[in-house]
C-alpha cells in the first residue's frame, strides 16, 4: 500500500468514525478499528490469560466477583437500553473471574469478559467498592477506550492496514498492542488509558454501579485507600496519563450529585 493511499484510507475512516461518541460526555472518538473484531481477538487473548492464570473456583470470594459483575452487567445493560445504545455492547457475552495474583488489578476486554485481581480486594475492602472498581473497568469497554488507545499506537507505529492484516503480518506486535491497550497484565493505576478516558471511566462506572444498587458515595473512600497504599510514588499528574488522586476525587465529589439520581430511581 502506497503512503497517499494509506493516509487516504485512515483519513476517510476518522469521517466515518466522527460520529461516534462515549456515553455520557459525548466526546467525539476515533476508533478506526471494527468492533466485532476485537471482541473476537479478546475472546482469544481471554481464554489463553485463563490457561495461564486458571480462575478461582468455590470461594466467597470467587462468588462475590460474580455476583457483583452480574448486578452491575444487567445495569449496563438497562442503561445501554434506556439510551438506545444497546447496539454497542452487541455481542457481549459476560464472563467475571478471579485470579489469585497479588497484583492490585482488574480488566475488562470487549465482549464483556472480566478479570479481578485477588490482590485488589484488601484494597476495595467491600461489596460497593468493588462494584465501584467492575463499574469503572466495564465503562473503559463500553465507552471503547481500548478501541480508541489502540488505533492511536496503531497510527503512530504506522501500521495502516486491516486488523486481521495485522495479525497475518505482525502478530506477536498486535496482541502486545492489544493487551497493552486494555490494561491486561498491568497493575491499576498506570495502564495505557489516558486522563480523558479515566475521567470517563469514572463518570460512567459511578452511573453502572449506582444503578445496580450500590452506593456511589464509597468511590471517595475507595480511592483514598488506593491514594494510600500508592504512599505517594506516583508522579505529578502532568507527567502521567492519569489524573492525580486529588484531582480524580474532586471530579468524583463534583459528579456525585448525576450519579446519586440514578443510585435513587436505581435502588
Amino acid at each position: 500500500m502506497s503512503s497517499r493511499s494509506l493516509f487516504a484510507g485512515l483519513a476517510l475512516a476518522v469521517v466515518l468514525v466522527s460520529c461516534s461518541k462515549v456515553p455520557i460526555t459525548k466526546r467525539k472518538q476515533m476508533n478506526l478499528l471494527p468492533e466485532s473484531q476485537l471482541v473476537s481477538l479478546s475472546l482469544t487473548n481471554y481464554q489463553d490469560f485463563l490457561k495461564q492464570n486458571p480462575p478461582v473456583r468455590g470461594t466467597a470470594d470467587a462468588a462475590l466477583v460474580q455476583k457483583v459483575g452480574t448486578k452491575v452487567a444487567d445495569a449496563v445493560i438497562k442503561f445501554m437500553n434506556q439510551n438506545k445504545m444497546g447496539d454497542r455492547i452487541k455481542g457481549y457475552q459476560w464472563e467475571f473471574n478471579l485470579v489469585n495474583s497479588p497484583d492490585v488489578n482488574a480488566w475488562c476486554m470487549p465482549g464483556g469478559k472480566v478479570v479481578v485481581y485477588a490482590g485488589l480486594l484488601p484494597v476495595t475492602q467491600d461489596e460497593t467498592s468493588l462494584a465501584i472498581v467492575m463499574g469503572h473497568e466495564i465503562a473503559h469497554a463500553v465507552a471503547r477506550h481500548g478501541n480508541e488507545r489502540m488505533s492511536q499506537m496503531m497510527v503512530a507505529q504506522g501500521m495502516g492496514m486491516a486488523l486481521d492484516v495485522a495479525l497475518s503480518q505482525k502478530p506477536a506486535q498486535t496482541r502486545s498492542m492489544f493487551l497493552t491497550a486494555y490494561g491486561a497484565g498491568s497493575t491499576l493505576g498506570i495502564l495505557a488509558y489516558s486522563r480523558t478516558h479515566e475521567t470517563e471511566a469514572d463518570k460512567l462506572g459511578l452511573i453502572f454501579a449506582a444503578m445496580a444498587g450500590y452506593d456511589p458515595r464509597l468511590s471517595v473512600a475507595f480511592w483514598e485507600r488506593m491514594s494510600a497504599k500508592s504512599s505517594g510514588n506516583k508522579p505529578p499528574e502532568w507527567m502521567s496519563t492519569h489524573p492525580s488522586d486529588a484531582t480524580r476525587i474532586s471530579n468524583l465529589k463534583a459528579f456525585m450529585p448525576t450519579a446519586l439520581k440514578y443510585y435513587k430511581t436505581g435502588s
